[in-house]
């Protein structure tokens, strides 16, 4: 019988609206070190049974839930919920190319699990204890599952140290992964999976370089925070006059640089802080019909939440002050404590403060291979809009 954990009797948590965590301050009592890593149960102040999940007491969030089943996490649970992953994005078998999002942590029932799909490559992140003390099973399912011939342990995220984990990067082969050049989406792009940024790819804005694309034809184009150029070089394809790419990481401008040249597309790339480029700007008249805002989550806590709003608004502003009449603006924030209602307001108070009419040209959305699960308002992190800026 395993251990349970209950909750206060004035608690009024989340999780009895269905949400998968539990924080340390809405237990009774904390249970000992060593069922940490452990499968527990979850009970109510009456004593009733809520879930089963996997514990942590060195954690903020002590539980995460499994099931509302009493389960195991073993062999036949793991392999049950990443075969529910791979079906739900209709994986296909190697050696087919596909690019994707194959488990989203709570959203695929795996609580700290991310894997992203590179065609016969996959890049895992495990950023809870209990699934770090089963990632050498998880990684032997993921190649049975998915005919992937090297899965590379990306453990390097800054949320492990919340789970008192360490940080390290390691491949199931024990070889080297050697960066090399991979066709996504008609573009060539070098990757280095195994050192580059986060999984290496930014996966989640697939769908939203061809979005903007389509606004690119005779356009001048600013992509500010452009990473390894991927909506530059997708506007300069689809017809842009002028492609000019900003970011303050010199490696991914350096990156973005081989990209458009090995792509055979015009597009520029500098190193600049973004705020600062657009106050050197400032007084300059308006020189782009098409300007990108794709920052990194200025809300990395909820605390954090007021200063990143006012971030995003700044950086709104500069944008909607630049753009010629007519100009659309694709702006973005991958912040899951930035709500819609949130980013609606700083884009409106934005316009107001730059005495521009702007309008909602399309809603922007993390993809499908991203699930958000309803009962999680954290599983939903990337939400943007396409503006048209008068």
């Amino acid at each position: 019988m395993s251990a349970s954990l209950k909750l206060k009797p004035n608690a009024n948590s989340r999780v009895l609206g269905g949400h998968p965590w539990v924080f340390a301050n809405e237990c009774e009592a904390l249970l000992p070190a060593e069922q940490d890593g452990a499968v527990v149960e979850l009970r109510d102040r009456t004593n009733r049974f809520i879930g089963t999940g996997i514990y942590n007491s060195k954690s903020q969030i002590v539980w995460r839930r499994l099931s509302r089943e009493r389960v195991e996490l073993d062999e036949a649970y793991l392999r049950g919920a990443i075969t529910r992953a791979v079906e739900r994005r209709g994986a296909k078998p190697l050696p087919h190319q596909a690019f994707q999002r194959l488990v989203w942590s709570e959203s695929d029932d795996l609580p700290g699990v991310v894997v992203d799909q590179f065609g016969d490559t996959l890049v895992a992140q495990i950023q809870t204890l209990a699934m770090e003390q089963r990632s050498g099973l998880i990684g032997d399912l993921l190649a049975e599952l998915t005919g992937a011939t090297e899965i590379i342990f990306r453990n390097d995220a800054n949320i492990r140290k919340l789970e008192g984990l360490a940080s390290e990067v390691h491949t199931r082969t024990g070889a080297a992964w050697e960066p090399r050049w991979v066709t996504i989406d008609g573009f060539d792009y070098w990757l280095d999976l195994q050192n580059g940024q986060k999984t290496g790819f930014y996966l989640d804005q697939r769908a939203q370089h061809a979005v903007v694309a389509k606004y690119a034809a005779g356009r001048r184009v600013l992509d500010a925070f452009c990473n390894q150029g991927s909506f530059a070089l997708h506007c300069a394809k689809a017809g842009a006059t002028r492609v000019l790419g900003l970011d303050s990481a010199f490696d991914a401008v350096s990156q973005a640089k081989k990209n458009a040249e090995r792509n055979d597309v015009q597009a520029d790339f500098q190193g600049a802080n973004v705020f600062d480029w657009f106050t050197a700007k400032r007084d300059e008249p308006a020189a782009w019909d098409l300007i990108v805002l794709d920052p990194p989550p200025f809300a990395k806590s909820k605390s954090a939440l007021d200063g990143a709003m006012r971030g995003y608004k700044e950086l709104n502003l500069r944008a909607m002050k630049s753009l010629t009449p007519g100009g659309v603006l694709a702006t973005y924030t991958c912040s899951h404590h930035m709500q819609d209602t949130q980013l609606r307001e700083v884009i409106g108070e934005a316009a107001a403060d730059a005495k521009r009419r702007v309008h909602v040209l399309e809603f922007c959305h993390q993809p499908a291979d991203h699930p958000v699960l309803v009962t999680m308002p954290e599983s939903e992190y990337l939400r943007g809009y396409v503006l048209r800026v008068e």
